[in-house]
């Protein structure tokens, strides 16, 4: 496998040229790596108008991931998010569908910053009763019933979610396409699921267009983020991929991000996959030990761990500063939940590190404390209208009957107590203090 743009990049670099271009370090081997950055020069293409190296690396990407076209990201996946929506509202204009999206409750907060950019509507799907906040199960059946409240834009949805739990992306897909409407997946956090056994990435199983985070579980830098666009997509979505990361991005891409994401095609192609499949096969073993030994596990994503603290005894902050203390660092923790996010390159050592250090923590009591109901959301006004009111900052106290502005949760995919445009409810504020949520933006 090729990697041009890791190429060009590294013969120009050792050409020694007299830099009077940007970026300002120059190439100064004082501060490390930055030889290797380089900016849209001669030969080096241009990130969303691309002929040259990067057009080749995408394509070789997209080979790679079974997509009709791959896009780049060195701005993640909240780029791609924007640009999937804005691709999906550009087909519902010329086909007079009305800008208004269906979208599992449990997406990331760029879906809500992105509705609000493009003044799109979007009708949710809650999570059943009792579920946990961070997960929305979206079965065929709820989708059928609520696509009959039509018509949508697209749907979206987020597979893999925090937790490592999937939806059935394959009869998701089907639905969509039987009722006529594009499915856009947010796959931040399951790059490698195209390279095992069985493949379930969300292009192989039907999505339209989806959106993967590199830097999240493959050997990319923090940043590095594809988008996808399946054959099947609406033929425009091709063509107009680039001018809609264009309209979101930065003109000054980093090519160090670039090049990971270059470099990791030629991983792609050689032994990567064979190392991602070792990964999963080890922590599955590692996890059948620890159900026998009377932990709860989550999620059924091959690599990720995700354990009910509770279920232990524990919350996951006390079980998140237990690790800390062996030296381990966590990838988040909540008051029910420790997850975990082991990699192809994570030393052997190291898995065995945290696999012994999990078995030392012993038994205690269950929690018995159970998470408050969420309340059914109250809409009082557009997300976009929300965002772009003035506000204030409100002690969660004294929220109660005001219009949320801002998003109260961080960037993790999770299923918000309320969104922008909605109003904060006793019962809302009494499930914000329960996470730990002390004060929110309010509108004026």
């Amino acid at each position: 496998m090729e990697t041009p743009i890791c190429d060009f990049v590294r013969a120009y670099a050792e050409s020694r040229p007299v830099r009077m271009h940007m970026p300002g370090h120059k190439g100064s081997p004082q501060v490390g790596p930055e030889a290797l950055d380089l900016t849209e020069i001669e030969g080096a293409d241009v990130l969303y108008s691309s002929e040259g190296i990067i057009r080749r690396s995408e394509e070789n990407a997209a080979a790679l991931f079974g997509a009709a076209r791959t896009v780049y990201s060195a701005e993640g996946s909240s780029l791609c998010i924007r640009a999937m929506l804005y691709l999906a509202m550009l087909t519902a204009k010329e086909k007079g569908i009305p800008l208004r999206l269906l979208a599992g409750r449990n997406a990331h907060r760029t879906l809500m910053t992105a509705a609000a950019l493009l003044n799109l509507d979007v009708d949710w799907i809650l999570p059943a009763p009792g579920e946990n906040l961070l997960s929305c199960d979206v079965t065929p059946e709820m989708l059928e019933k609520e696509l009959d409240k039509g018509p949508y834009m697209a749907v979206y949805l987020t597979s893999p979610d925090y937790l490592g739990r999937r939806v059935d992306l394959r009869a998701a897909a089907e639905v969509c396409h039987r009722r006529g409407v594009p499915l856009l997946v947010d796959n931040a956090h399951g790059a490698y699921l195209k390279f095992l056994p069985e493949d379930s990435h969300p292009i192989t199983l039907g999505a339209d267009a989806c959106c993967d985070s590199a830097h999240k579980t493959l050997a990319c830098l923090t940043g590095a983020a594809y988008l996808h666009l399946a054959a099947h997509a609406p033929e425009s979505w091709a063509e107009r991929a680039e001018q809609a990361m264009a309209l979101f991005a930065s003109t000054s891409p980093s090519y160090l991000i670039l090049q990971s994401l270059d470099r990791m095609n030629r991983e792609l192609a050689g032994d990567y996959p064979a190392r991602l499949r070792g990964t999963a096969e080890k922590l599955a073993g590692m996890k059948k030990t620890l159900l026998s030994e009377g932990w709860v596990l989550a999620g059924d994503e091959p690599l990720k761990l995700t354990l009910r603290a509770a279920a232990r005894g524990y919350t996951g902050l006390e079980l998140q500063e237990l690790m800390r203390e062996k030296g381990i660092e966590c990838e988040f923790a909540d008051r029910e939940y420790l997850v975990l996010m082991p990699s192809a390159d994570t030393p052997e050592g190291d898995r065995e590190r945290l696999f012994s250090a999990l078995r030392e923590i012993p038994q205690r009591t269950p929690l018995a404390d159970q998470p408050p109901a969420l309340p059914v959301p109250e809409k009082a006004c557009s997300i976009r209208e929300a965002m772009f009111s003035p506000r204030e900052t409100l002690p969660v106290d004294r929220a109660a009957g005001r219009i949320l502005a801002d998003a109260c949760v961080s960037c993790p995919p999770a299923v918000p107590v309320i969104i922008a445009g909605e109003r904060i409810t006793p019962q809302a504020a009494e499930c914000m203090k329960y996470y730990n949520i002390t004060e929110c933006e309010c509108v004026l």
